[in-house]
């Protein structure tokens, strides 16, 4: 049997009395080992008193995993004390770790303080605070604490993160030759967010910049300067500087002041709302903007056929623009209205909205009179909810509304307001009109169908909301016309859906508008997919699209088919056919899926006017950014490529790391930290350390609980993890910060002497500088070291404290057992 073996033997040995004990004298909570039983020459020169006392951990500070209730929570610093018979310890709850308990008050005022920031809950009935390895497990009855929610963790435990630097950015170019006629073309825009944090505050800027070589003209703009912190137990947001007005009564107005708002997202997810969808069809790959108010919040490529964007913001209100700009140079526009579910609100709470401050333009200059504004909701009942607001400027403008909201249970949810505003007009006469507004909602479970959101709205021709209102009073024009008339209705259903074979889901959309002073649109949406099988042939889908928009009494249209056959794991091959106007585009194409990180398609076959065809898509996503690129040729017409990069940028005092990004505002990051040991990949290869040790990993849920994972099987065999896994729930815009020990090097087998030429007990531990355990020690000093490195400094422990040191050598081999002086 070799060396190596009988080592990994032994070391099963120890674990096997750790967990049997197989006691010979028996106190409360202490247990003494039966010896014999090891392989050892000397068993009386044995040290396993660490595992003697339930629970026991040697005096010192230590840096944990917290679980609370079984339940990760992230990492403390943990400081252990003797008790006074020096038998046992005792965890210190400092403070921060007990208001994350979230007891209730008449248990917290039980909780005894030892010392300053040295808290006990033994006084708490039921309460219990044990240790497994690496890791503090309090236990708590749920009847003692605040909430009881299994799918939400509560605010007390929400991390703010730590300061840092950010800088994210989205970029979009596009390049296109026409083999005659208008010439090249090439267009180059981008968007994003920078700033800072410093505790719960963060300092933002949002930019966007263009460049377009058809007029010969670029630039640049600031669009907003703000800062925000969120205010956990008011379960709201404060925000000061340039903020667009996030109110479900009021439309959004661009004004400098401030802003305290409920935040509904740090409320458990039974009583969150929605973030709105928009779906389209390209007809080539097209780069599509979404904006509101002129300033863009969200842009990419998309490949031609249907498109649904799902990943906007959930505080997203009003009307957005959407533009789809054809890699051929055309360009169509439509508008999405992100009106919300009816408004309801949970019995006994109130939402509320409160600003004020004075409007302001993107040249960052006041225009406007000072306003003040507020609206709330409040739930009277699990039936009934009443709202309503104001909005005042003095004598220049007001408005007032009122509202109420009814659960029809099996009925769905309806609610009905009404907005009466007065406003003055430049000859200094004063109008005043009323906006209806009637919204509807309604989930059937048993008919697996949805009305997602069903409204109508009617203003008067003298009602004007305080853009209208400003555009009208100090720009001289009304930018996108007085609306008189508008309902929508979005809803989804799925036949069949017991039987996977024959599931098919129905989407559709309705939007009608009208305006006093301009004409009228209409958009028209369907979709419909379905998975079926033929034969052996598994998983083949097919889906159907089409569109209409109505403007002045045109009509455009938009029909896409497409129908996908598996040839491998996560590949395929498919037809697309698309039809604009009457003209049809047939396509075949193939797809490949099968790598997560490279991501694409190619297409071959005839444009609308029967020309030879050719487009493709790829997506990288690597640990610096996201690269989506696309490519299109038209016989005799024009070639073109396009592409976005999405990455950000992320710095601390612990240090800095590139990363990909998706360029959102409220998303949180997480900073890993893995000791200086670089290429180690975590989430799936989302991120991966870089030669510092850091990495971060971007686009992070706020509110929600979210694990950072080590990925070991993908780590290179000579690193060594202490642990994999990280549970933490971080703020809006918050910097997290995590450490995985590690350790990375050589293995091989050593023999460990003292000066006097004895030998540390059986049992003694090895940590590296991190803390991290390294080895055991067996018999005659015999110690497999894993992850170590030449001229590397270790310890060693036993007795509850470091005994001595060995140095590793300057060239290590594994063919031998080496010996390491212990000093």
């Amino acid at each position: 049997m070799t060396v190596k073996l009988k080592t990994k033997l032994k070391i099963i040995a120890v674990q096997v009395i750790v967990f049997c004990h197989a006691p010979l004298a028996l106190a409360e909570d202490s247990v003494e080992f039966n010896t014999d039983v090891l392989d050892a020459a000397d068993r009386s020169h044995v040290d396993l008193s660490r595992f003697a006392t339930d629970n026991y951990i040697a005096p010192g500070d230590y840096l944990l995993d917290i679980t609370i209730n079984g339940k990760a929570i992230g990492q403390s610093k943990i400081h252990y004390d003797a008790t006074a018979d020096g038998k046992s310890s005792r965890a210190c709850i400092t403070q921060d770790l007990l208001d994350k308990l979230a007891l209730k008050d008449e248990i917290r005022a039980k909780v005894t303080e030892v010392y300053q920031n040295c808290y006990s809950i033994d006084s708490i009935p039921g309460a219990k605070v044990t240790n497994t390895a690496g890791a503090l497990n309090l236990a708590v009855p749920q009847a003692w604490m605040k909430y009881n929610d299994p799918d939400w963790t509560p605010p007390e435990r929400w991390d703010s993160g730590i300061a840092g630097v950010i800088f994210d950015y989205s970029v979009t170019g596009q390049l296109t030759h026409r083999f005659k006629g208008e010439g090249d073309y090439d267009s180059l825009s981008g968007y994003g967010q920078t700033g800072f944090n410093v505790g719960g505050w963060r300092m933002r800027a949002d930019y966007q910049a263009n460049y377009d070589n058809k007029e010969h003209k670029s630039n640049f703009t600031w669009n907003q300067f703000y800062a925000y912190r969120p205010l956990p137990t008011m379960a709201a947001k404060l925000t000061l500087g340039e903020i667009y007005l996030n109110s479900r009564v009021f439309d959004t107005v661009r004004f400098t002041g401030i802003n305290l708002e409920s935040d509904e997202r740090m409320l458990p997810p039974s009583l969150q709302g929605y973030a709105p969808e928009i779906h389209g069809v390209a007809r080539t790959n097209a780069k599509v903007t979404v904006s509101q108010s002129g300033r863009v919040i969200y842009e990419t490529t998309v490949a031609a056929g249907p498109f649904n964007i799902q990943d906007l913001r959930n505080a997203i209100r009003g009307t957005l623009d959407v533009r789809v700009e054809e890699q051929d140079g055309s360009v169509s526009t439509f508008q999405v209205t992100t009106a919300n579910i009816p408004y309801l609100t949970r019995p006994g709470y109130v939402r509320y909205n409160v600003a004020g401050g004075a409007p302001s333009r993107y040249n960052h200059r006041i225009k406007g009179p000072g306003f003040v504004a507020g609206d709330f909701s409040w739930g009277i009942s699990n039936a009934w909810s009443v709202y309503g607001g104001l909005m005042t400027a003095g004598k220049a403008y007001t408005a007032i509304t009122a509202g109420i909201g009814r659960d029809l249970n099996v009925f769905g949810a309806l609610s009905f307001d009404a907005t009466e505003s007065w406003s003055e007009q430049p000859d200094e006469n004063r109008i005043w009109g009323t906006s209806y507004k009637l919204s509807y909602a309604k989930t059937f479970d048993e008919f697996d169908s949805s009305i997602t959101f069903a409204g109508y709205r009617f203003s008067e021709r003298d009602f004007r909301t305080l853009s209208q209102y400003l555009d009208e009073r100090y720009g001289g024009y009304d930018n996108l016309g007085r609306e008189k008339e508008m309902y929508t209705i979005t809803g989804s259903k799925t036949f069949w859906a017991d039987d996977p074979r024959m599931a098919t889901t129905l989407f559709l959309t309705y939007t009608h508008q009208n305006y006093w002073n301009r004409g009228s649109q209409d958009r028209y949406g369907m979709s419909v997919g379905r998975s079926f099988n033929i034969g052996n042939v598994r998983g083949i889908t097919a889906n159907l699209s089409a569109y209409r928009s109505e403007y002045n009494g045109k009509n455009d249209d938009s029909i896409a088919f497409s129908l996908s056959i598996p040839v491998g794991d996560s590949k395929w091959a498919g037809l697309d056919i698309q039809t604009n106007n009457s003209k049809v585009s047939p396509m075949a194409s193939y797809t490949d899926n099968s790598d997560y990180n490279n991501l694409w398609r190619v297409r071959a076959g005839t444009n609308q006017d029967g020309r030879a065809s050719f487009d493709g898509y790829y997506m990288h996503r690597s640990q610096l950014a996201e690269i989506n690129t696309t490519a299109s040729y038209q016989y005799d017409d024009y070639i073109a490529v396009s592409g976005t990069l999405r990455g950000g940028l992320t710095a601390t005092r612990h240090g800095a790391a590139l990363h990909n990004s998706g360029a959102t505002a409220d998303t949180a990051r997480m900073m890993v930290d893995t000791s200086g040991i670089g290429g180690v990949p975590l989430n799936r290869g989302m991120a991966r350390t870089n030669s510092f040790g850091i990495a971060v990993v971007p686009d992070i849920v706020s509110y929600n609980s979210f694990d950072t994972r080590v990925d070991v099987d993908a780590m290179d065999s000579n690193i060594e993890a202490s642990k994999a896994i990280n549970t933490s729930v971080l703020t809006e815009g918050a910097i997290g910060y995590q450490v995985f020990g590690m350790s990375k090097g050589n293995k091989l087998m050593a023999t460990l002497r003292l000066a006097d030429h004895s030998t540390p007990p059986f049992g003694a531990e090895v940590y590296n500088k991190d803390g991290v355990s390294v080895a055991m020690v067996l018999e005659e000093g015999k110690a497999w070291l894993a992850g170590v490195n030449p001229n590397e400094t270790l310890k060693v422990n036993w007795g509850g404290k470091n005994q001595c040191e060995i140095t590793m050598p300057a060239t290590i081999t594994d063919s031998s057992t080496i010996l390491l002086p212990c000093r």
